[in-house]
Formats: structure tokens, C-alpha cells, sequence
């Protein structure tokens, strides 16, 4: 069984209520549809229930009446969620009746659905930009303890088995943070070893890259992702973490031995985590494009529920890959 299907399994072994603030978007509803035929969640949809209602006939859906719908304007916790939003927010200035009038916005109905027990997990950003979608989950969800920051990790799927867990591997960050520094880096990194045992099911062994391995290099940049792997073992000691490292000796046993003799992390590394985003998002696009890779995320990490962003151009298929992955996010 490929892990997309064991995700998948797993999502329908332990059913979670995943919220859909974009309700009302096509690919959205087409993806609930199959979700809920399969039964891989429990859907709430945000949204107008009588335009709901109509698109499901126009698309000719047929299951969506296992859903769960919340009308944004109207719904009987409108106060409650409010009165929430209120507490939550008081001390950075907003008002009872700014507060009433964000709980109508479904990306903050969504978060706060979270936040009251009502849902376990939240996708959007078919139609909404990364920051719209961050936003309320920020201010509303928040971190977890100890975790500053949320990143975006990718699981990639290669071609070659012989490298990360099985063909395997884990990228981060791609998505979220543009210069880390060395303690936010560090929190990535275990932020996303929880993110490779929650979702891959295997222990991390992570590499710390660079353009240096194991003081090949002089430079501030270098010095950056030694103390962030020194940081990393500190805030969970006995993790798999190796750094500084280079992309060929952390993935190639020859070249790790070779290079980092005695890491055990070195050539046999199924966690990457890249010193910036724009290494991140050009590494994970260049394995994706020129070494024909399946790369599915971003997968959120580092909020204390699972939200998780949607690019804007993703397809059906990959909206119901990013539900199945909420779900396994959420803790029992």
C-alpha cells in the first residue's frame, strides 16, 4: 500500500470533522463530494446553504447532503463565536461589533469553529491567498508551546526508492518563512520531524543543509544552520539530526561516508530542511519538475490544530489528499 493510501486508510479508521470555509468554490465541493462518498471525513461546508444546494445540482453531486453547513451570516453560534473572538483578541484592540462582524468572514468562522470544539482541522486557499488563510488561524488557533512559527513542509514522492524512507522524503521549508534565523530554523526542523511521524509514520533523521558540510565552508551563513542544529537537538534531545550538511551527503551513503564519516544522519537522510525559503521552494520545484517527483503540500506545521493552505491553481485530487492529511494531523 502506497502512503497516500495508508493516509488515506488511516483518515477513515479515525473520522475527523474538517472544515471547508470556501464552500461555495467549485473544486471544492467536487472534492467534498468524494470525500464524503469515501468516507474519508466528516465535511463541514461554509457557506450559503441554498446556493450549496443549487451548485450541488448544477455539478450533478450527489453525497454532499452528508455535509455539515454553516451559513456564515446566519448560524445559531454566531453570538458564541463572537463573544470568542472577542476574548481572544480584546487586548490588541477589537470591539464586540468588529468581532461580529469578522465572525461572518468564513476563513475566521473556520478557526474559530477550531477553537470552540466544533472542528478538528481546517483546508482553504483554493480561492484565498496564503496570508488570508494564516491570518485568522494565527490570531485565533495560535502555535504550539514552544514553536513560534508556522512553516510549510512537502512530502515528495521520487522515482529512485534507494533514497529517504522508501522513495520518501520530507522538504521544509517551502512555503511560509523567507529568512529564518537559527532558532526558527530549529523550530522548523522539529516541527517537522512531528509532521514526518504524524503523516510518514516513521522516525525523522534530519538533515540540516547547506552549501558546507561539516565546516567545509566558512561563512555566517554556515554558522547559521550549526547553531540552529545545535538548538534542534536542545529543544528535543535524541532526535535524528545532523547539520551543517550538503544536499549529495546527506541523500548518498558513498558521498555522507565520505564527507560526514560517523553522522547518523549522513547519506541516508528522509528529512531535508533548506536554510531558507528560497532554497526551500527552488529545491522542492526543481526535484518536482526536472526529477519527476509528486510534491504534495504545503502541509501547515506549528499550529496547535492542523490548518493547511491550498495553492490557488491545486486540482480536486489535491484537495482530497490535503483533507486526508488534515485528518492524520489532528492529535487523538
Amino acid at each position: 500500500m502506497d502512503l497516500m493510501q495508508t493516509i488515506i486508510t488511516k483518515a477513515k479508521a479515525n473520522r475527523r470533522r474538517i472544515v471547508l470555509p470556501e464552500g461555495d468554490e467549485e473544486r471544492t465541493l467536487k472534492a467534498a463530494d468524494r470525500l464524503l462518498a469515501d468516507g474519508v471525513a466528516d465535511i463541514t461546508l461554509i457557506g450559503n446553504p441554498q446556493i450549496l444546494r443549487d451548485l450541488a445540482k448544477q455539478y450533478g453531486l450527489n453525497h454532499l447532503d452528508k455535509a455539515k453547513i454553516v451559513d456564515p451570516i446566519n448560524n445559531e453560534k454566531k453570538e458564541e463565536y463572537a463573544n470568542l473572538l472577542y476574548e481572544l483578541r480584546k487586548s490588541k484592540g477589537i470591539t464586540l461589533e468588529e468581532a461580529a462582524k469578522l465572525v461572518e468572514n468564513p476563513l475566521y468562522l473556520g478557526c474559530l469553529m477550531i477553537k470552540n470544539g466544533d472542528a478538528d482541522g481546517e483546508i482553504a486557499g483554493a480561492r484565498n491567498t496564503t496570508g488570508d488563510v494564516l491570518r485568522p488561524a494565527l490570531q485565533i488557533i495560535k502555535t504550539l508551546p514552544g514553536i513560534s512559527i508556522v512553516s510549510g513542509a512537502f512530502l515528495m514522492f521520487v522515482q529512485d526508492a534507494s533514497y529517504g524512507e522508501d522513495g520518501i522524503l520530507v522538504f521544509a521549508d517551502c512555503a511560509v518563512m523567507p529568512n529564518p534565523t537559527a532558532k526558527e530554523l530549529a523550530e522548523i526542523a522539529v516541527a517537522t520531524a512531528h509532521t514526518t511521524r504524524a503523516i510518514v509514520g516513521v522516525e525523522p533523521r534530519i538533515a540540516m543543509l547547506s552549501f558546507s558540510t561539516k565546516g567545509s565552508a566558512k561563512h555566517e551563513l554556515v554558522d547559521k544552520v550549526v547553531e540552529a542544529t545545535r538548538l534542534a537537538k536542545e529543544m528535543e534531545p535524541g532526535l535524528q539530526i545532523d547539520g551543517e550538511m550538503q544536499a549529495d551527503a546527506a541523500l548518498v551513503p558513498s558521498v555522507g561516508k565520505s564527507k560526514a564519516s560517523g553522522s547518523m544522519v549522513a547519506g541516508k537522510a528522509n528529512v531535508l530542511v533548506f536554510p531558507d525559503l528560497q532554497s526551500g521552494n527552488i529545491g522542492y520545484k526543481l526535484v518536482q519538475r526536472l526529477g519527476k517527483a509528486e510534491a504534495v503540500g504545503p502541509i501547515l506545521q506549528g499550529m496547535a490544530a492542523p490548518v493547511n493552505d491550498l495553492s490557488r491553481g491545486c486540482t480536486i485530487d489535491d484537495i482530497y489528499k490535503m483533507v486526508a492529511i488534515c485528518a492524520n494531523q489532528v492529535k487523538s
